[in-house]
């Protein structure tokens, strides 16, 4: 087990340094331009600034032993937990990655208890009732729901249920036009994040609820179950007793994007509804050539990505006995 985790760890390093790389050689290869980013072009000094910008990046030598010095130096910061300025003038990156972390881990946290609450279940009834008008309902909703682009049903749900009906908010977080404080606020708040959450739940589950369906009729159709049920099991015992536990084996695969989501933000859908979490802020860093904050955001999702995947791997062993760490 330890000697897995290890090699495994080991392994982890070099994607994450073949993705640093890959990054910084991206960043280089931009124009100049993106150093002139939030400077005022009319200063005197302007020049200056963008070699300061430069040379605090490690991209002002364009030599091979500059590219070299420039990106281990950058990679030693990012170590060290030193991201730099960002070029849109708020502060350093870190700050700004951490303030804005929160609101996106809170809408996706939900979101994902939502999906699993009713992706899984929904997928194992219709799994049992194989082309019944539920599995065809529910493909039929699930499908469509899969179709729409996040920007476009998002516009949708505004449209209808913020500007024609007046049910709830179109954007933001908060009501700028009151003061609230404690339980009121917070419900204010939660009132604006049913539309987002709306969104993300019902364009995520169809894809959840389609794999769980095909996962169970594949166990379903296993000798041991055919077995269970000869010995006089009820339906209901052999399902959730038999059927889930090894369904869920190869539901483990998906669990490897969840952990980037949940802190990587939605960066479409915040933009549609205007949150301050994280996916918003990087939007506007792409938008702006914010060069600092896109090769932390970019290194910041990789980092995610690779822990997500490593802990895919270990829960393996948890769910499934047959596989062994070990070996």
């Amino acid at each position: 087990m330890v000697k897995y985790i290890i090699k495994r760890l080991l392994i982890s390093l070099l994607i994450l340094f073949g993705v640093s790389l890959i990054l910084y050689v991206l960043v280089r290869l931009m124009p100049d331009t993106a150093f002139y980013e939030g400077l005022d072009l009319q200063a005197t000094n302007v020049e200056q600034l963008v070699w300061q910008r430069k040379e605090l990046y490690g991209l002002n030598d364009n030599s091979f032993w500059g590219i070299i010095k420039g990106y281990f130096g950058w990679l030693w910061n990012f170590v060290r937990g030193d991201f730099g300025e960002s070029f849109q003038g708020t502060g350093a990156v870190s700050e700004m990655i951490f303030k804005d972390m929160g609101v996106s881990f809170i809408i996706s946290f939900v979101s994902l208890i939502l999906q699993l609450l009713i992706a899984i279940p929904l997928g194992i009834r219709c799994a049992c009732n194989q082309y019944g008008k539920l599995d065809y309902a529910a493909t039929v909703l699930t499908m469509i729901g899969i179709s729409f682009p996040s920007f476009f049903f998002g516009n949708i749900m505004i449209k209808l249920f913020a500007v024609e009906l007046g049910w709830f908010p179109a954007q933001g977080l908060e009501d700028a036009t009151k003061m609230l404080t404690g339980f009121d606020k917070f419900l204010d708040q939660l009132h604006h994040l049913v539309l987002p959450l709306f969104v993300l739940v019902i364009l995520s589950i169809g894809s959840l609820m389609r794999y769980t369906r095909t996962n169970t009729l594949e166990v379903l159709n296993a000798d041991y179950i055919r077995t269970a049920r000869a010995k006089g099991l009820s339906e209901n015992k052999v399902v959730y007793k038999h059927v889930f536990r090894n369904t869920m084996i190869p539901l483990v695969t998906t669990l490897a994007g969840i952990l980037p989501g949940l802190f990587g933000g939605s960066m479409i859908t915040e933009e549609v509804f205007a949150l301050p979490g994280i996916g918003q802020a990087a939007w506007k860093a792409f938008t702006k050539s914010d060069i600092p904050f896109i090769m932390t955001y970019n290194m910041f999702i990789a980092v995610l990505t690779v822990v997500g995947i490593l802990l895919t791997d270990l829960m393996y062993a948890l769910v499934d006995p047959r596989v062994k760490l070990g070996k």
